[in-house]
């Protein structure tokens, strides 16, 4: 039995197109499988805990969506017993697609889970913030300052009233990357990494911490993570001169490994940041407001998933 979770939404509709393509397939082959269908965000959150509470058996998980659905369902699950994860692409970054080369359609993928020749242990992330607010998992990436204020956005125009649907591509993540870049002020902060060495920065953009190497639809800012090693890969960027952080965001758009002035990376299990004023905050894309304080850690080769 495979267990579907489809966000219908993904990508302007992209998810139920995929998804029908898929059902077809399923059809024809003989396959039972069971199937739910998002309707806000947290369904998919819900959903996985609940097929993987108290469950002891072999499980298969297919998320249908971007990487905002497969961090819900990640997120979601409870680790009692053997999980699979299966993942059909159909968002608009792709960002952990990217990183793991799964092919673009969606028949392609099915193949591959419907008879898998290799499994991959992933590692995830962990990001907490705020007194109350527990913890969150993220697959991808995690960030605070400038990055995030560009998922803020995203965010924002997915949920403005009338619009249920917007289908992001590579290039309108740069057109909202380059209006946020005009807006961003700099920040005093600093980082403590596995709660040893401290680094102080003056004119903080932004800070990501990765478990793959994308984000933002194909930015490299990590070229050299590894989803299967148990560490972040920490990217600032930070520069007293605004315009010197154009080569640093080509260069990542490139996929380029170049040394720019102004981009330090470091490699960690854990992470403290600090910024002197709150800035916007994101996990796999996905707003959590603004924050002053963020701890971040990885949890090492614990999601299984279909290569």
């Amino acid at each position: 039995m495979y267990h579907f979770i489809i966000n219908p939404n993904a990508s302007g509709g992209k998810g139920m197109k995929n998804w029908r393509r898929v059902e077809k397939e399923l059809t024809r082959r003989g396959i039972e499988y069971e199937a739910f269908l998002t309707r806000a965000g947290g369904d998919a959150k819900k959903k996985a805990a609940e097929l993987t509470d108290g469950c002891r058996e072999p499980l298969t998980i297919v998320v249908i969506g971007g990487d905002g659905t497969v961090n819900e369902v990640v997120d979601g699950l409870l680790f009692g017993g053997p999980v699979t994860l299966g993942y059909i692409p159909s968002g608009s970054g792709n960002d952990l697609a990217r990183s793991l080369r799964l092919p673009k359609k969606p028949e392609k993928c099915l193949k591959r889970i419907l008879n898998p020749k290799y499994f991959k242990q992933l590692d995830y992330g962990i990001l907490a913030y705020g007194e109350q607010s527990g913890h969150r998992r993220f697959m991808v990436s995690s960030g605070i300052g400038m990055d995030a204020a560009v998922c803020e956005e995203i965010q924002r125009l997915r949920e403005k009233k009338g619009i249920r649907r917007v289908r992001l591509n590579r290039w309108r993540y740069l057109e909202i990357g380059i209006l946020q870049f005009l807006k961003a002020r700099p920040v005093k902060g600093y980082l403590l990494l596995d709660g040893t060495k401290k680094v102080e920065f003056n004119h903080i953009y932004f800070i990501s911490a990765h478990i793959h190497p994308y984000e933002g639809g194909g930015f490299k800012f990590a070229p050299d993570a590894d989803p299967c090693d148990g560490k972040l890969t920490v990217r600032v960027i930070h520069q007293d001169n605004k315009l010197r952080l154009v080569p640093i965001l080509l260069g990542a758009l490139r996929g380029s490994r170049k040394n720019y002035r102004g981009s330090r990376l470091y490699h960690c299990q854990e992470a403290e940041i600090h910024v002197e004023r709150p800035m916007p905050v994101h996990m796999d894309g996905e707003g959590c407001m603004k924050q002053q304080e963020i701890q971040l850690r990885c949890i090492p080769q614990k999601v299984r998933m279909i290569g």
